[in-house]
């Protein structure tokens, strides 16, 4: 895995010029070297590991064998946004952790390089060389589903649906596709507008249509989308932040960390970017890792991430808390925020130092500052729950059954506004499958 040092902004640079892959793609011999390291073991460990079920074994082979295209099918035909995910997904902890050189001499098979290959290699042909799609459209059903979200759970909804015969309207809120993978993963993660590229293939199956800034609200309901179309998938992943719950956090320079990446990400002038230089991001997961370290690459002199709780303990896989580290970031742990310094402009935090004691977290009384002039939070997100009216929660998402059903008839959901846990865009895109697969079975039956 290589890693790339920060370079100077230029004015009018986009995110997608600026940042430097995370991992560099593979060549053609590099990939057959990689491939032939796999054993294509019987009853493969990395299939069970894989949220999307992918027949790793057997993609990995037609690379080997020189059969990227039917590779890239194999990848797709069971997580549809395979390209995103070779690229952000965290394969260190699930499939690649999963593989049997693990417990030998060799490291690892790099299954996410390698499904990156073949992903790219089948998208680029269609788009140079305006190739067939590579999957059909089952004859028309006549039925109709609406899609609340054109994030990674509605996107596969969708394509699933359509591939099942059935017409698919999406609607959603923003002006863009893609959702979490347009606007909330780091820019070294998706460089050349990758998240856009995915969505026109996805929709190159036809049978799609999209809708933009049609949020839940007063003219797009649950009831009216429920009275026009036969079936209804809410994927509307988590559009609200957590807030620390502090006197003074509505001070200027503190903001949520995953809309400092949105502005990143959609900005066609980095330096446009408002960017302290004593930065503070709170947070444990990915988008901590990814709002630190992107706020170090852009110039941030000082950049310190913390977390409330141990390493152990944190959302982030151990190869991000590294990536951070390798960047620069500092990472502080055991530390809980308790308060705001500052008049109208944030100037410190001050930070408790935190154990755990049987099990529960408690503060020490121990306290310390940080001087900084920008906060990032990044604690965590939620369902927006004043247009999802009438559906049954729990732990603050939406209580669905095994078959994605919600509490009302003809309503499914899925995705990240009915899991708890980090949010990762290969479940998603599992859910939103299952979820179609689902939604066909109920229509044959009402």
């Amino acid at each position: 895995m290589t890693h790339h040092a920060s370079k100077a902004v230029c004015a009018n640079v986009s995110a997608a010029q600026f940042f430097d892959d995370l991992h560099m793609p593979l060549g053609g011999l590099m990939a057959v070297k990689e491939a032939d390291h796999c054993l294509y073991c019987y009853d493969a460990p990395c299939i069970q590991a894989c949220p999307t079920s992918i027949d790793i074994p057997t993609f990995i082979h037609q690379i080997r064998t020189g059969n990227v295209s039917g590779a890239a099918h194999t990848i797709l035909s069971e997580n549809i946004m395979g390209g995103t995910c070779a690229r952000a997904c965290p394969t260190e902890v699930l499939c690649e952790q999963a593989c049997v050189h693990n417990g030998g001499e060799n490291k690892a098979v790099e299954i996410g390089l390698l499904q990156r290959y073949a992903t790219d290699h089948l998208m680029d042909q269609i788009s140079i060389k305006d190739g067939p799609h590579p999957f059909m459209r089952a004859p028309d059903s006549g039925r109709h589903i609406a899609v609340i979200g054109a994030g990674p759970a509605g996107l596969s909804f969708a394509h699933r649906a359509s591939m099942l015969g059935h017409k698919v309207s999406v609607y959603e809120a923003k002006s863009k596709p893609g959702g979490l993978n347009e606007y909330g993963l780091a820019a070294y993660k998706m460089v050349r507008d990758f998240a856009a590229e995915e969505v026109t293939f996805l929709m190159g199956i036809g049978g799609i249509e999209i809708f933009y800034d049609k949020a839940l609200g007063s003219t797009v309901t649950l009831e009216n989308l429920r009275t026009k179309h036969d079936a209804v998938f809410v994927g509307v992943g988590l559009g609200d932040t957590n807030d620390l719950g502090l006197n003074g956090e509505d001070m200027a320079g503190i903001t949520d960390a995953i809309d400092f990446i949105e502005d990143i990400r959609q900005t066609s002038d980095l330096l446009a970017i408002k960017l302290g230089q004593d930065i503070i991001v709170i947070g444990g997961g990915n988008t901590a890792i990814d709002a630190a370290v992107q706020a170090k690459k852009l110039g941030g002199q000082n950049v310190t991430l913390a977390y409330r709780r141990g390493e152990e303990q944190m959302g982030a896989t151990a190869f991000e808390v590294d990536l951070a580290r390798q960047n620069g970031v500092m990472v502080h742990l055991w530390s809980k925020p308790v308060a705001v310094q500052g008049e109208g402009t944030v100037r410190a935090m001050t930070f408790e130092q935190t154990m755990l004691k049987g099990g529960k977290l408690i503060g020490t009384g121990e306290t310390y500052d940080i001087t900084c002039d920008m906060v990032l939070k990044a604690i965590g997100q939620k369902i927006e729950g004043a247009d999802l009216r009438g559906l049954v929660t729990e732990d603050g998402k939406l209580k669905v059954s095994e078959n994605y059903e919600t509490s009302l008839n003809g309503i499914f959901a899925g995705g990240d506004c009915v899991r708890s846990g980090e949010d990762l865009t290969v479940q998603a895109v599992q859910d939103g499958k299952q979820a179609a697969i689902a939604v066909d079975v109920w229509l044959q039956n009402n």
